[in-house]
């Protein structure tokens, strides 16, 4: 087995276990909770339960940002959610849309899935479906997509270059992305690096910010912006699973950061792509629109 593979199946492990407890048995024990914060899923989650949209039974607690707060989503837009879990950003995202607007939950985790669609039925959206795929290779045609949102989630597809290249593809000319994700200055302890429950809670596997940035603008993308920042906080009680004392000292004075960046990037527009579009309209299948 590859070491991609390798890693997707230890994600996919990972959040099969989280789809299964649900949000209080994963909050009980990570930070913010009022036990000791020996996981590591939830260290940077933000709360979503006042955003408009926002479906209780769809939230596990996971994610590092907001990002459909900054997608600039309008009315009758199609949007794509990667890593979409049980449904929370794509059904605020909804929200956004309205019922004449088309949203797409990707996610790789059967279970996820599952209870993304039971959700969706619960809610009585006709125009919010969830389809199982990976993000780097997307179950959706070219020139799809106005706006693409994710949250946390580039950080567990080991191919970074791949996803973006992927994001580029769906996306309609001159359509947008907002991402929330985990970026790096300066370089994690090996530990924390190879160890991989820490893959899993999305730190392990971030990349430098600079690197990540560039991968963007290497594809092709315009007028990007980080639209949020915030450093992420690891807990001593996590770092010293790690770590030794000395370690975990170093590390909290040193020079390493890690924060969750939410960033807006457009495609560009332009003859090529608009025939790309024209002709992918051509396929589509009767009454089964172009997605």
């Amino acid at each position: 087995m590859d070491k991609e593979q390798e890693l997707k199946n230890i994600v996919k492990e990972r959040y099969t276990t989280i789809a299964e407890q649900g949000k209080a048995e994963n909050a009980s024990s990570c930070c913010g909770a009022t036990t000791s914060s020996n996981k590591v899923y939830n260290i940077m989650m933000d709360d979503y339960s006042k955003t408009g949209g926002y479906v209780e039974d769809a939230d596990l607690g996971l994610g590092c940002g907001l990002p459909t707060q900054f997608a600039k989503i309008k009315k009758g837009d199609t949007v794509i959610d990667l890593g979409s879990g049980a449904g929370n950003d794509a059904f605020v995202a909804r929200h956004e849309t309205g019922a004449e607007g088309k949203v797409i939950g990707i996610d790789f985790t059967p279970i996820m899935i599952e209870k993304a669609r039971k959700n969706a039925d619960k809610l009585g959206y006709n125009n919010v479906e969830f389809r199982t795929g990976d993000i780097d290779n997307m179950p959706v045609n070219d020139n799809v997509a106005d706006v693409i949102v994710s949250n946390c989630v580039l950080n567990l597809v080991p191919n970074k270059t791949k996803v973006i290249s992927e994001i580029h593809r769906v996306l309609k000319p001159n359509g947008h992305f907002s991402i929330s994700d985990v970026v790096l200055v300066g370089d994690l302890p090996k530990a924390l690096k190879e160890d991989a429950e820490m893959y899993a809670g999305c730190v392990a596997g971030a990349i430098q910010k600079s690197e990540y940035l560039q991968l963007i603008t290497d594809q092709g993308f315009k007028n990007m912006t980080i639209q949020k920042e915030k450093p992420i906080v690891i807990p001593n009680d996590i770092l010293e699973k790690y770590l030794t004392a000395e370690e975990v000292t170093a590390f909290n004075e040193g020079n390493t950061g890690i924060f969750s960046v939410t960033v807006y990037a457009e495609k560009a527009g332009g003859l090529e792509t608009i025939t790309t579009t024209s002709t992918e309209a051509n396929s589509c299948t009767p009454g089964g629109g172009c997605c």
